[in-house]
């Protein structure tokens, strides 16, 4: 069990990454409730959400470990991995073992969830065979990013549909939400691989070696915006536009500031402020588009 505790402190850090989830869980949860008009599902609704989205995430780190095995063995050998802290086979079992888990909560909600866990696997699939062509995948990195954050729509689909599967079909503005949850993991992903440049090593993809710093800042801070874009838009269709972009526009205002920062002098403090900011404010979507509305209307 230390060695596992180990492990997830350095490649699934749950202090970090429990909040994120439970937040995120939620907030489709009752972005799609407030949206339809109709009261927040019971605690049933969220666990399940939340226990959901938690074993995914445990799966998408098991199918990167098995996608890079060979990467990390060769560049980053000190990962738990490669230095023995954990064989690979023991992490795949793990993430096979949670597999019956997440049917059974499927099955347990029932109304069809277990349809748009499929959907979800399927492109986890795809994701971890890189599509059948890595090489030509890994060339264009573009369209490696794309392909693989748009698994974030899919899994907030599922979540959506613990609340809007009993009732039919999703609020037809729950697509402003789905999309900022596409544009929202962009953030991480780039603000995750803009590194110091001596944290660059050879053989480790990252954005800031790709494009250099100055470019790579600029690339994420166009998701930020877009993610901000996509923020006002769920907020308009909750009838708090111009709130959701005041508050919004704080946090617009201290990435650009961050990334700023990093761009003219891409150092470790920069890296990881980058590295924090972008997860603060994925954070500070959720948290404003699923709880906001919902203090609105108890006060």
């Amino acid at each position: 069990m230390a060695r596992f505790w180990t492990y997830q402190a350095e490649r699934f850090p749950l202090v970090k990454t429990l909040p994120l989830l439970a937040v995120f869980s939620a907030a489709s949860i009752s972005v799609s409730a407030v949206l339809a008009g109709r009261p927040v599902p019971g605690i049933g609704g969220y666990l399940t959400g939340f226990a959901l989205v938690f074993l995914l995430f445990f799966q998408l780190r098991v199918c990167d470990e098995v996608k890079d095995a060979d990467d990390d063995r060769r560049y980053r050998p000190e990962r738990p991995i490669p230095r023995g802290l954990v064989t690979l086979r023991e992490i795949v079992v793990g993430g096979i073992c949670t597999v019956p888990l997440a049917v059974v909560l499927a099955l347990l909600w029932g109304n069809g969830l277990i349809w748009l866990l499929a959907l979800v696997w399927a492109w986890l699939t795809l994701m971890t065979l890189e599509f059948g062509a890595p090489e030509w995948l890994k060339a264009r990195p573009v369209l490696y990013l794309l392909s693989h954050m748009a698994i974030m729509p899919l899994i907030d689909l599922l979540l959506t549909g613990v609340e809007w599967l009993p009732h039919g079909s999703p609020h037809p503005a729950l697509a402003w939400f789905i999309l900022l949850s596409f544009a929202n993991g962009c953030v991480l992903e780039l603000g995750r691989k803009l590194w110091a440049e001596e944290s660059e090593r050879t053989g480790v993809e990252t954005y800031s070696r790709l494009w250099g710093p100055r470019r790579a800042t600029a690339v994420w801070a166009a998701f930020v915006g877009l993610s901000y874009a996509l923020l006002c838009g769920v907020g308009i269709a909750l009838g708090h536009g111009g709130l959701f972009a005041i508050i919004g526009l704080a946090g617009l205002f201290v990435c650009l500031w961050s990334g700023l920062g990093y761009a003219r002098k891409p150092d470790l403090r920069g890296e990881k402020r980058v590295d924090l900011v972008a997860g603060l404010w994925v954070f500070l979507c959720y948290a404003t588009a699923g709880f906001v509305p919902l203090l609105l209307r108890a006060v």
